[in-house]
């Protein structure tokens, strides 16, 4: 009943993403392309997609005592596990001192509970499945101040949706108080609809009610345009060529000095991107169907998806 329900106003319930979308469409061998971040940031890079440049690797528990040596020549660094979800695990740090690492929210975590935090990592308490885990040493995005106004402590990044390689519905991910300074829905993050033509914002959910301003700078969300949107909708399509997965979501950052960038993709994507942007992503998908004989080329795709999802 609820699925006829949902269905008849478009929006994509949890069940039909599973059976129509992802199982059909995503191939469980292909998982790891994207499950491991490791193995993402080296599909981005073949294809010629900018990622955060990767400092180390952490593999075993010996390792864990060297991470401030690791990480000294950086200073800034963010510190995640290779198979997390969810943005759990991922500490960004913006400098080190005697005491400690100093986080990008301005506390400090001591050396000792940095080694602590990069054990737990490596004994899989913050990866898909509990499975032992890698810890990655990057580099700390630096989002682009167009965001200054609408964003708190934390890096926002760009959720896309792709079907069968167009760019179906994208949001604009905000960290808030609640969200502890993360891009993250379901810690109280915002989640703020993108127009697909150009790229601008338009509607806002938090806890999943409506807003219209970030609770904590008290700026309207909405006629913000995202910045380098073209190029971030064909990074985005690229990926359907790159992994092999119809059903994608892919993550990206706006870095004040590099510009856009893969922060992660997404084999399970979440639907409460339909509720950002006030539309269901089932008349999207449908008409993705229709059309997708038509469209050959990248360039076409994209096109596609900026005429006629507005």
């Amino acid at each position: 009943m609820l699925g006829s329900y949902l269905s008849k106003f478009s929006v994509m319930g949890i069940n039909a993403r599973n059976s129509d979308y992802i199982f059909p469409n995503n191939k469980r061998r292909l998982y790891p392309l994207v499950d491991d971040k490791l193995q993402t940031k080296q599909l981005a890079e073949d294809a010629g997609i900018q990622v955060p440049e990767l400092y180390g690797v952490i593999e075993f528990q010996s390792q864990a005592k060297h991470i401030a040596e690791l990480a000294a020549p950086h200073k800034e660094f963010a510190l995640k596990p290779a198979q997390g979800s969810g943005g759990g695990g991922i500490i960004v740090v913006r400098d080190i001192v005697d005491s400690g690492f100093v986080k990008s929210n301005g506390t400090i975590i001591s050396h000792a509970d940095m080694r602590y935090h990069v054990s737990n990592i490596l004994s899989g308490m913050y990866s898909l499945g509990g499975v032992a885990d890698k810890a990655i040493v990057e580099y700390a995005v630096k989002f682009d101040p167009v965001f200054d106004n609408i964003t708190y402590q934390g890096v926002p990044d760009v959720r896309i949706i792709v079907y069968r390689g167009v760019p179906a519905m994208a949001m604009l991910r905000l960290p808030t108080r609640a969200s502890e300074g993360k891009a993250n829905l379901h810690k109280g993050g915002l989640g703020v609809g993108v127009t697909m033509a150009d790229g601008v914002t338009h509607s806002a959910v938090q806890f999943n009610k409506y807003v219209t301003h970030h609770p904590e700078t008290r700026q309207s969300l909405m006629g913000h345009t995202i910045p380098h949107w073209r190029n971030m909708l064909e990074m985005a399509a690229t990926f359907y060529d790159v992994t092999g997965l119809g059903y994608l979501g892919v993550d990206l950052v706006l870095d004040k000095d590099k510009g856009p960038m893969l922060l992660e993709l997404n084999a399970r994507p979440g639907i409460s991107i339909q509720i950002a942007n006030q539309t269901g992503l089932l008349e999207r998908t449908h008409k993705i169907d229709a059309h997708l004989q038509n469209l050959h080329t990248l360039e076409e795709k994209v096109a596609f998806c900026q005429d006629a999802f507005n």
